[in-house]
């Protein structure tokens, strides 16, 4: 992943973001230089000097008309240009075009509405973007910083953003929410492509996960993928954060139980719970409360297919 830099803006959004901050930190250091100096000359002036008899000083209503007016007068336009820039960021044009957001922990994923689901997000240059965007298990905050936006997501309730790419590259994309132990690895990008090469790209075949697990169907694979399961276990046997899906069913597991250890057999049932009651059980060696509650994130239908898709790696 890297930025792309340019005299250009990579966004619109950008551009508004970055004139505001640039007229903001002038004002800011103009009025600093102007304090230094004033209190740098007050304290040269009015020193203490011997044989000299103070008078007491009087209110100037014009000296203070002018710090109260002009320091007013500043904070409504830093206000006004701040409210503009926010505008750019919340109109959203009638033909933007719209990608549906899905965050969980700790991965993200976008659908597209001709049934694509990627987990970098592709868009065209200069096209207007609206991102709706949920999270299924904790808060998590869609963060692109070269285009200086950046919006919640949160578990249901539905969250959108809008950009317009003027420059085509790759671009970070980060969650700016802590949500969780691999919070800091919650990275993807955007690719801002030329229309035609987007076209080509959005009506080309759709692609299934890349894995090299065969025993599990491609429709089971891109389940697995699409929920997120793959973020924390493996379907080859390797070690992540959670237990690997493979040779999982029918084997004997030490799980914790209100402290209590106790041995089990791993069986339909016990899969059904730990999925949808992750938090009642956990596997001795790993670590608990890491697996959000599934309750919003699978259906029935959805359930029993990830349970034969596990029963099939044996």
């Amino acid at each position: 992943m890297f930025l792309m830099f340019s005299s250009q803006s990579a966004s619109r959004t950008a551009e508004a973001v970055d004139s505001v901050m640039i007229y903001i930190v002038s004002v800011s250091l103009l009025l600093l230089l102007g304090i230094t100096i004033t209190m740098i000359y007050f304290v040269f002036k009015y020193h203490r000097k011997k044989g000299h008899k103070p008078v007491d000083i009087h209110g100037n209503i014009w000296l203070e008309i002018i710090w109260i007016g002009i320091p007013t007068i500043l904070v409504l336009t830093m206000f006004y240009y701040g409210y503009m820039g926010f505008r750019t960021m919340r109109d959203i044009p009638e033909n933007a075009f719209q990608i549906n957001v899905t965050a969980r922990m700790w991965q993200w994923q976008f659908n597209y509405e001709n049934g694509k689901q990627t987990d970098t997000l592709f868009v065209p240059v200069k096209t207007p973007i609206l991102l709706k965007m949920e999270s299924v298990d904790v808060n998590h905050s869609l963060y692109i910083p070269a285009f200086r936006i950046k919006e919640d997501v949160i578990a249901g309730r539905i969250n959108y953003l809008s950009f317009t790419a003027d420059l085509t590259g790759s671009y970070d994309i980060a969650c700016a929410e802590y949500c969780g132990l691999k919070h800091s690895m919650m990275y993807t990008r955007v690719v801002v492509m030329p229309d035609e090469k987007f076209t080509e790209w959005y009506e080309s075949e759709k692609t299934e996960p890349d894995t090299n697990i065969t025993a599990v169907s491609q429709e089971s694979q891109s389940l697995l993928f699409e929920k997120g399961c793959t973020t924390c276990h493996s379907l080859d046997g390797s070690k992540k954060i959670a237990p690997s899906f493979k040779g999982l069913m029918g084997n004997e597991r030490i799980v914790l139980r209100n402290g209590s250890e106790m041995h089990i057999r791993v069986d339909e049932e016990y899969l059904r719970r730990s999925i949808m009651e992750p938090n009642a059980e956990t596997v001795k060696g790993y670590t608990a409360g890491l697996m959000p509650i599934q309750k919003y994130n699978l259906n029935d239908n959805e359930l029993n297919k990830i349970i034969s898709a596990i029963n099939s790696l044996n």
